[in-house]
């Protein structure tokens, strides 16, 4: 629920109105008892997929001409949910990566802070995104160790979504710097808790944050 609030916040950020009625119209689906996506990608859990479906139909029985999904990992399933929804659907990846070239420039080495789903699936490591030529974007990505994982990023995930929100800032930012100090040459916040408490100022590089790229693309496309 708190990143959906995020995304809807980033978009009302990124839309040039001068009025309320000048900004785009945003239909929402907040139904927070989808089942886990890390524990279903896992094999521990309910696969979310269903419920997924359920809303995308509300969505498009409401009105909805398009759809994004403000969660990382519940872009495992987006294949399935864009060919039952038959609507157009921003990937967030596609967002994020395009962000990075955008403040960083080709060929970037990216550091990822995300789930352990989001990163063993390879969601990000294996998106193939080109650029406006056509062209691969070429990145090397930089991932955090097993211990980081279970020790830092996981749990600061956690804290954010159980609203500990100084805890998760904390080991979070220390996750940032074991990646900063390895070589990234900036940090892409692939899970939609993340950028709520990380900030590039403190970690002193470029932060891309998914969920803005994302809400970005949105309204370009939306306004379009």
């Amino acid at each position: 629920p708190l990143a959906t609030v995020d995304f809807m916040s980033k978009v009302i950020d990124h839309t040039p109105a001068k009025h309320d009625q000048d900004h785009i119209p945003i239909l929402v689906s907040s139904i927070p008892q989808v089942p886990d996506r890390t524990l279903a990608f896992r094999g521990e859990g309910d696969s979310p997929l269903e419920a997924m479906l359920e809303n995308a139909k509300r969505l498009v029985s409401a009105g909805a001409d398009g759809m994004v999904i403000a969660c990382n990992t519940a872009h495992l399933w987006f294949d399935d949910i864009q060919k039952a929804a038959n609507l157009p659907m921003i990937h967030i990846v596609d967002a994020a990566i395009g962000k990075a070239v955008e403040k960083v420039g080709a060929n970037p080495v990216l550091g990822l802070l995300a789930t352990d789903a989001t990163l063993a699936s390879g969601l990000y490591i294996n998106r193939v995104v080109k650029d406006q030529n056509g062209d691969r974007i070429q990145v090397r990505w930089l991932l955090p160790t097993a211990t980081e994982m279970n020790e830092l990023v996981m749990p600061g995930i956690l804290a954010v979504k159980a609203g500990k929100i100084n805890e998760g800032e904390e080991l979070l930012a220390r996750a940032g710097n074991c990646l900063k100090q390895r070589g990234a040459n900036a940090l892409v916040l692939g899970c939609t808790e993340i950028p709520i408490v990380l900030d590039g100022d403190a970690l002193g590089l470029p932060l891309i944050d998914a969920t803005d790229a994302l809400a970005e693309k949105s309204v370009s496309w939306s306004m379009s």
